[in-house]
């Protein structure tokens, strides 16, 4: 099936978002592995594979629209350097995609493309419960501490 072109390459910039989240979450769940914290370590590892599932949807909604899905772009990525400074850019990498997604959203309405509106919408909900996710990391953080709250997340 034929899609909009603009369709098309509104999936590559998500695709190209969540391919960079992929290795930051890969990236951060080594570390925490490496620091020892192995609840945040296995929590990362779970939205590295989550993001993957994301990305698969979007390459064959891509092909499934006769488009080219780009794999080469390189997205940015964060690399915080302690625990804070990974969830600080979590929440920066999920509050872009929500954005991302929102648009996505209303251009599939506005293109009258339902299919991907549909993909975008179940993503965007899994997004926006990563916000809230790590948004309660730091109300726990605020509340008990940092060391309180790293001391909490050493064991699975």
């Amino acid at each position: 099936m034929k899609g909009d072109p603009a369709i098309v390459e509104m999936l590559n910039e998500i695709l190209t978002a969540e391919l960079a989240a992929i290795n930051q979450y890969f990236l951060d769940a080594k570390m925490f592995e490496n620091w020892g914290i192995e609840k945040l370590a296995a929590h990362f590892r779970d939205q590295a594979l989550g993001e993957m599932k994301d990305a698969e949807e979007l390459v064959e909604r891509i092909l499934y629209l006769d488009g080219m899905p780009n794999l080469q772009r390189i997205g940015h990525m964060r690399v915080g350097e302690t625990p804070a400074e990974k969830l600080e850019a979590g929440l920066a990498l999920e509050r872009e995609a929500v954005e991302r997604l929102r648009r996505g959203v209303e251009l599939c309405w506005e293109k009258g493309d339902h299919g991907t509106r549909e993909l975008l919408e179940k993503i965007l909900v899994d997004e926006e419960q990563h916000v809230d996710w790590l948004e309660q990391q730091f109300e726990r953080i605020e509340r008990v501490g940092l060391e309180m709250y790293l001391a909490e997340h050493l064991h699975d």
